[in-house]
């Protein structure tokens, strides 16, 4: 099959694209999807560099990718609630190729009326988002939550899930994004890149930090005592010794078949929106992490060779 292939780390020109890797094997519970699409995250440039090597080291050469959308081209003899045919998307590994085996407990349907290759965006960032909030910040019914970062996937994701569990979100972004930001139908809007404002701002319940670094350090002094802060990326270890009544909660995405194809569904019904920013070429892995690391860019998909336009 093709796929994209990491034999060392480095940079983006270490991502070979080629046309003779072995497909996967798939077992008794295994699901293999031909897929249309895959999506880029941060993750895979942070694999691929090495940066976290030391927490998460990768058994070289590898294929990198953790969201696939896709057709259903086999299962296993365990499998009940899938065949071939179906249109499907999951949370999976080694995703940056043609076919994708993946244990069907993972893998969800997809429903009609989202498009097959765009519905590769939603799995990670939609489960990052989500259990950030849900999880690390334990957010409740009309308490306060300040989610940073809101305009990024798992920022939209993570204030998506805190409208539905009724508490009064506020979206922090840079200062020239404040307008963006209200379009959210968000309760509150914070310029995080104004240490004034954060200053002035009002104390929260908790937070919701897609942002980290000295960012992150800044705002936890906004959460009052006994509140909680959520992260996803890198926070200083003096910040917790500074807030030492508040939880500080980092997440890693876990599978959730059954919350993915909730957003989907509302991705279908108009109530979540994930705009793309780039459509490539699976071949183009390495131009895409190159777009993704200079950010601004949005969302960006791998499309799959049967599947490029």
């Amino acid at each position: 099959m093709k796929a994209v292939v990491l034999y060392e780390y480095g940079g983006p020109e270490k991502l070979k694209f080629e046309d003779d890797v072995p497909e996967p094997q798939i077992s008794g519970s295994t699901v293999l999807i031909a897929a249309a699409a895959a999506s880029v995250n941060p993750i895979d440039w942070k694999l691929r560099s090495g940066m976290m090597q030391k927490n998460y080291p990768l058994s070289l050469p590898v294929i990198l990718g953790r969201d696939v959308s896709g057709i259903v081209r086999a299962v296993g003899a365990d499998v009940k609630h899938f065949k071939p045919g179906d249109r499907v998307l999951a949370l999976s590994n080694k995703t940056y190729a043609e076919l994708v085996a993946v244990d069907d407990s993972d893998v969800t349907h997809l429903p009609d009326g989202v498009d097959l290759a765009d519905a590769a965006a939603i799995p990670l960032i939609s489960l990052t988002g989500d259990q950030l909030v849900r999880l690390a910040t334990n957010v409740k019914n009309g308490q306060v939550v300040l989610i940073t970062g809101a305009l990024g996937s798992v920022g939209r994701a993570a204030v998506h899930t805190a409208k539905k569990m009724g508490a009064h979100v506020i979206a922090g972004v840079r200062g020239k994004e404040l307008d963006d930001a209200r379009s959210l139908g968000v309760s509150e809007v914070l310029a995080i890149d104004d240490d004034q404002a954060i200053e002035t701002s009002r104390l929260v319940d908790a937070i919701a930090d897609t942002v980290g670094g000295e960012v992150g350090a800044k705002l936890i002094a906004r959460v009052k005592q006994g509140g909680s802060f959520g992260y996803t990326a890198m926070l200083p270890e003096s910040a917790a010794a500074r807030n030492p009544t508040v939880k500080i909660t980092r997440v890693g995405a876990r599978p959730d078949a059954s919350k993915v194809r909730e957003f989907a569904d509302d991705v279908r019904d108009g109530k979540f929106v994930l705009p793309i920013g780039r459509r490539m070429p699976l071949r183009d892995a390495a131009e895409a992490h190159l777009l993704g690391e200079k950010g601004s860019v949005g969302k960006i998909l791998l499309l799959a060779p049967d599947s490029e336009q």
